[in-house]
């Protein structure tokens, strides 16, 4: 039964089209949606039949909000923002998929090209891809960089640097460079990146031929391996289309409250990539579609043409896109669109049998442990665990298991005050989580765990207290190996634990995965001081310089395995001999 403030709510929606924001009893944002008429959309949830897992969404609806926008386009649009914004665990997301390797060809006059995985932050450069992993990536910019002496510094120097004298620079920082001959090269890339490599390999198999009468083999060998280099390169494509336009194909299968999306992104006419995306379903399945085509392209170059099975919608998205949408009913379009389904189709299968075991296992882990802990419910799991080498770089790390699954947008970092003993950072690290969910009225945990025994126990009772809260709380007690041997609760008496169990599984899990949070968070800090404790004591290397240096290479690591010629990219080449001699 829905509750009588929802009941008048419902009455006053508008016939408009517009967004809306379900709420739970925790005042969370859990799904976002869109609708041509707000009215009609918002009440379907609350009449009728619904399938099980639509069902448990209104189940936990306790409020919702809505915004009027002047238009469907409009509407899905918003729907898209506010789902980025809020990230609520009711809606199909697809921001954290992996994001694919491309090639970018800047549109500077002198052009530069690099391996790139944000292929829509520079819109006037070129992208090329996507490729199907870093390594592929970096095979073809190692070919390039080989056939075309293309400039590779990010910023243009002084002085030319080690890639001129080697051949694989023109060197225009310096040099004169003819206009015609640097143009004539981009296209040859833009070509050789597009899979034209008819002429570039009858050019180097003729250069093999002469090399090879005038009895220079050497050079003759190493043109044999570049023309092998590129026809490698070039064949690792899956599937030749009948013509050579950039498209993608996506199509998807529905079943049993689940959505498989199959995606075939085709450029030059070859099968480069698969994108597969597989998710709970709680709308209309065309509509998560919709959604995930809208997220999608928000990472990816938008290609000339787009292929899609008939959907409602499909205008909208042609004029937010900017781009060709096409439905074909035949041809070879028609083909690739049933194999995208048929992928889809296999797909989702396969992930039912996975699923089957996974849902059984996962649910009897989170049942079991709350039988063991006497909860009458146990959705959220929020356990902390300190870290710290002789009482420096202390730092916590807090992880949340929700929804079956680790939470990971949800885990913190907390750098504490050195020197506190382990009870104190507990103490502390739990008053400054708790004490800021207080304030912002955030979602409360059902289980609170520490990674410790008695004594943090107490400590984090004291703060529970302090603050006025009143939450299940248990330590896991730790065997002479560091590991997971038992369960202790409030009053310091041990819950008896199966250690073939499904909740010691997950207890085990859950520890594991805090210790490598923090571990992680104290190295990462032990890294940053380490760096700036010794690029501090060079001469010529400042703040600006050091965070250069930090940007491009990522790591301390990779400053100090750098050559002086790639440190030199970065800073002048006498700063750049300093930090190499201060680091070797």
């Amino acid at each position: 039964m829905i509750s009588e403030a929802l009941k008048s709510k419902l009455i006053t929606l508008p016939m408009e089209p517009g967004c809306y924001l379900m709420k739970d009893k925790h005042h969370e944002i859990i799904y976002v949606g869109k609708a041509k008429k707000l009215k009609n959309r918002v009440n379907q949830y609350f009449v009728g039949a619904h399938d099980h897992k639509t069902t448990k969404l209104v189940s936990e609806i306790v409020d919702f909000e809505f915004i009027v926008t002047t238009s469907e386009k409009e509407a899905l649009v918003l729907e898209i923002n506010l789902i980025k914004k809020h990230r609520p665990k009711y809606n199909i997301m697809f921001m954290d998929d992996k994001s694919y390797p491309y090639i970018k060809l800047s549109a500077d006059r002198y052009p530069t090209c690099t391996v790139v995985r944000d292929a829509k932050k520079d819109r006037k450069a070129k992208y090329f891809g996507p490729f199907p992993d870093a390594t592929a990536a970096y095979q073809t910019m190692k070919l390039l960089n080989q056939l075309y002496p293309l400039r590779k510094c990010r910023r243009m120097p002084d002085k030319v640097c080690l890639y001129y004298h080697i051949g694989q620079c023109l060197g225009p920082c310096e040099k004169e460079v003819d206009a015609k001959q640097y143009a004539a090269m981009i296209a040859q890339i833009t070509a050789f990146l597009k899979g034209d490599v008819k002429d570039l390999l009858k050019e180097l198999k003729e250069r093999m031929e002469k090399e090879s009468e005038n009895l220079q083999f050497e050079k003759a060998q190493a043109t044999l391996a570049l023309i092998q280099s590129i026809q490698h390169i070039t064949d690792r494509q899956m599937v030749q289309v009948e013509d050579r336009r950039d498209r993608d194909v996506f199509s998807f299968y529905e079943d049993k409250g689940y959505l498989a999306i199959q995606g075939l992104l085709i450029r030059g006419g070859k099968l480069l990539e698969r994108e597969l995306a597989t998710q709970p379903l709680y709308e209309e399945a065309s509509e998560s579609f919709l959604s995930f085509l809208m997220q999608y392209y928000e990472n990816h170059p938008v290609p000339p043409e787009v292929v899609l099975p008939v959907i409602a919608e499909s205008d909208t998205l042609a004029s937010l896109l900017h781009t060709k949408i096409i439905h074909p009913q035949r041809g070879y379009r028609k083909k690739l669109l049933d194999m995208a389904a048929m992928n889809a189709k296999k797909t989702l299968l396969n992930k039912f049998e996975q699923l089957d075991y996974q849902k059984t296992r996962k649910e009897n882990c989170l049942e079991e442990l709350r039988r063991l802990c006497k909860l009458e419910s146990l959705d959220r799991i929020e356990i902390f665990d300190n870290s710290h080498i002789s009482g420096h770089f202390t730092v916590a790390g807090m992880v949340v298991y929700q929804n079956y699954q680790f939470a990971r947008s949800e885990y913190r970092h907390y750098k504490l005050h050195t020197g506190n003993s382990d009870t104190d950072s507990m103490k502390e690290v739990l008053y400054r989580r708790y004490f800021r969910a207080l304030n912002e009225n955030s979602r409360l945990p059902d289980l609170l765990l520490v990674d410790g025994g008695f004594t943090q126990i107490r400590a984090a009772l004291e703060i529970l207290e302090m603050l006025d809260l009143d939450l299940p709380i248990f330590g896991l007690v730790k065997d002479d190996k560091h590991n997971t041997s038992g369960l202790m609760d409030r009053n310091g008496e041990i819950v008896c634990l199966d250690r073939s169990s499904d909740a010691f599984f997950l207890l085990t899990n859950l520890q594991d995965e805090v210790h490598r949070f923090a571990i992680q968070y104290h190295r990462k800090l032990r890294s940053k001081a380490q760096t700036q404790s010794i690029l501090d004591e060079i001469e010529g290397v400042g703040p600006k310089r050091k965070k250069q240096l930090m940007n491009h290479f990522r790591s301390f690591k990779r400053i100090k395995e750098a050559s002086v010629e790639e440190l030199s990219q970065i800073v002048p080449m006498e700063v750049a001999k300093k930090i190499y001699e201060a680091l070797q």
